[in-house]
């Protein structure tokens, strides 16, 4: 490995953290996009599968030479595929590490050619992990008097460029799409950041647990991108709650903790945020022991604490850009699910995109 090659993975490594709240981050990010076709045999038949936002729909496994085959929107490709019986090409245009502002204006904006194409029929995005990212690790850093302006300031950037890119992608997408998606933010590191603030807060002088503060933050965030998704047309996948809550009933409340903590239409952000903070706040925990059952767990976040976790092998990237074609995994789907769908947090994600794709092209 180069020494430009070692310093640069060192300065981007902190920041890479799409959908969560878990690491240090850089201003800006890097370019990871992938194209990977989903080659069915017997038909020349082919549609696309656009997907935008950061190092999450990038599928980024800590290296800055190769990304998850696998990633959430590539995933939903095999579904589609196989539901449509056609080939489908999964397009992942990514910045692992950047902000709202800078997914919806260079990706987004940017590249809305990719969703204009004719063959398009499906639109995703994400984004906000990285500003929710910077603002914990600035809160991290406070001593004295706890300031929360720009925890603040962080959901009501998320809400602008949440609303933006939702009105853009109505506005721009070609007519033929049929669904189109967000995807809500997972929060690595709960474990990690379990402790207290060294600054104070100033109504009760004492230090603030960060784990507590932030699941606060995330779900006002994760709120509006749900909401906003109902009122314009958008379908949203809620990771919080497929990756956070268990698959079975643990608190005897006869409702299954993943669904129990998920947005509901018709929710208000209060309503939604004290039942994520306060009502199942004993239901939900770190992502890294994702509860199937009452004696099977899964790990959904990587080794750095922060990514989900994936299997399937990765794609090269050649001056930040992977492409490649391969038969499809599985060619049918018994009840709706791959085999795997549960067992890694991508193919998860995935699964839970692919349940509402449309029944024809």
């Amino acid at each position: 490995m180069s020494f430009r090659f070692s310093a640069a993975m060192r300065a981007l490594l902190p920041a890479l953290a799409l959908l969560g709240f878990g690491a240090e981050v850089v201003a800006s990010g890097i370019t990871q996009n992938a194209s990977w076709t989903v080659n069915r045999s017997g038909t020349t038949t082919k549609y696309r599968v656009v997907a935008y936002g950061d190092s999450i729909f990038a599928g980024y496994n800590t290296s800055l030479t190769n990304v998850a085959r696998y990633s959430a929107p590539t995933v939903q490709a095999e579904y589609l595929s196989a539901a449509w019986g056609t080939d489908i090409e999964s397009i992942r245009r990514t910045k692992s590490g950047a902000v709202a502002k800078e997914i919806y204006e260079s990706k987004i904006v940017g590249e809305r050619s990719y969703m204009q194409n004719s063959s398009t029929r499906v639109v995703a995005f994400e984004m906000c992990g990285n500003d929710g990212l910077q603002n914990r690790a600035d809160f991290d850093g406070q001593t004295g008097t706890c300031s929360y302006t720009k925890l603040n300031q962080g959901v009501e950037t998320c809400k602008t460029y949440v609303a933006r890119a939702m009105d853009y992608i109505n506005a721009n997408a070609y007519s033929g799409v049929k669904l189109k998606i967000i995807g809500n933010l997972h929060m690595p590191g709960m474990d990690a950041y379990n402790k207290t603030s060294s600054c104070r807060d100033a109504s009760t002088g004492r230090g603030v647990n960060i784990t507590e503060m932030m699941l606060g933050v995330a779900a006002r965030a994760n709120y509006w991108m749900c909401e906003y998704a109902r009122q314009k047309g958008f379908v949203c996948v809620d990771n919080f709650a497929q990756y956070h809550a268990a698959d079975y009933d643990s608190n005897g409340d006869g409702l299954i903790d993943s669904e129990a903590i998920k947005y509901r239409p018709g929710d208000t952000e209060a309503a939604y945020v004290t039942r994520i903070t306060t009502t199942y706040r004993s239901t939900v925990r770190d992502a890294n022991v994702k509860r199937i059952t009452a004696s099977t767990t899964y790990d959904y976040i990587q080794s750095d604490d922060i990514h989900p976790t994936y299997t399937g092998g990765n794609v090269s990237l050649s001056f930040g850009t992977g492409t490649g074609s391969a038969a499809p995994r599985y060619t049918s789907f018994t009840g709706g699910k791959s085999p795997i769908w549960d067992r890694y947090a991508h193919e998860r994600s995935g699964w839970s995109m692919a349940t509402s794709n449309p029944s024809a092209p």
